[in-house]
């Protein structure tokens, strides 16, 4: 009898299995049917009007994606990114990462004011951006996957940790990797989770120190392949020409797909973080190479890396607040 007791108890742990597999961080889960009774439409509402600002503009979907990966590495995947300044909030946007190149913020606006009409107070600011992010990455053609659900918004903002959290263009191997570990990411996240560089732009001024003056010398970088340096060189010169945007993947732009690691095999790879990938760490070489090889794995990994990322810190139950107003707490 105890054994058939025991054996019941473990069918119905691995019927829960999904939902614990999720995040449980500050006393609550994430888990990706959270609003099926609260609001329905949720999900529907992000993707129809996410898919109509990336039709206008393409380059959006990368944007999202952007965001959403700056917001979960200040201070957990809360939202705060999308606080203006007010009160005592200095916001995030100011950042030196943030600042001239985040974008996409009216799109999450015109999401938040929807949910609001459809399901007040219901559906957070920081579980949008978690869907908008998925849902950028489908409709340029990537993978699929269940987003956790049931965080809640920050009551504050950290520039001082949008400045030192996220990772540089210019950083180090051991930098990136070292920002990467203290959210509780790994090398395997790294490498996936840059592979969202296979869409969207970068500004000149990220990686002009790679064509003029890599290591100070006033020499560029060697291991850029010096064809593709030669024609970046007539769009981003010595000076000027600070926001002039050049694709991260020139292969396939605007479709997400593995050619960004082809392009890093063949020393194509846009900024200093992205080609350090395969020139400075040979654990993080192989993986380049694999997903340069099979798409499927790639896909596969970058699903799971995107919901360990969107697990980051997140706010639950009675923690923070569900913000009517993306860009301003609650009054």
């Amino acid at each position: 009898m105890a054994n058939s007791i025991s054996f019941l108890l473990l069918l119905s742990l691995l019927a829960f299995a999904p939902f614990c597999l999720c995040s449980k961080k500050f006393g609550g889960y994430l888990y990706p049917q959270f609003y099926d009774y609260s609001c329905p439409q949720a999900q529907e509402i992000v993707k129809s009007i996410l898919a109509k600002a990336v039709e206008k503009e393409p380059r959006m979907a990368a944007s999202i994606l952007r965001l959403h990966f700056h917001d979960c590495f200040v201070k957990g995947c809360d939202a705060s990114l999308f606080l203006d300044s007010s009160g005592n909030i200095i916001s995030e946007k100011g950042s030196n990462p943030n600042r001239n190149s985040a974008r996409g913020f009216e799109v999450i606006d015109e999401i938040k004011s929807a949910l609001e009409k459809e399901c007040p107070y219901t559906v957070s600011c920081a579980d949008i951006l978690a869907l908008a992010a998925r849902d950028s990455t489908v409709l340029t053609g990537g993978p699929n996957w269940e987003v956790p659900l049931g965080r809640r918004d920050s009551l504050g903002a950290s520039l001082s940790g949008s400045n030192n959290n996220i990772p540089a263009p210019n950083n180090t191997f051991q930098t990136i990797l070292t920002k990467f570990n203290l959210q509780g990411l790994d090398i395997v996240d790294l490498v996936a989770l840059s592979g969202s560089h296979t869409v969207g732009d970068s500004r000149c001024t990220s990686f002009r120190q790679r064509l003029y003056n890599q290591s100070g010398n006033g020499i560029g970088d060697y291991t850029l392949d010096q064809y593709y340096a030669t024609e970046l060189r007539t769009r981003c010169p010595r000076s000027g020409g600070d926001q002039n945007l050049f694709f991260l993947d020139f292969a396939t732009p605007t479709i997400f797909d593995n050619s960004y690691f082809k392009n890093l095999l063949a020393y194509k790879g846009l900024l200093n973080s992205d080609e350090v990938l395969f020139t400075k760490n040979p654990e993080s070489a192989e993986l380049v190479k694999l997903y340069a090889e099979r798409n499927d794995i790639f896909f596969e990994q970058f699903a799971k890396s995107m919901i360990k990322m969107g697990n980051i810190s997140p706010l639950t139950g009675s923690m923070g607040e569900i913000r009517k107003n993306c860009r301003k707490i609650n009054t």
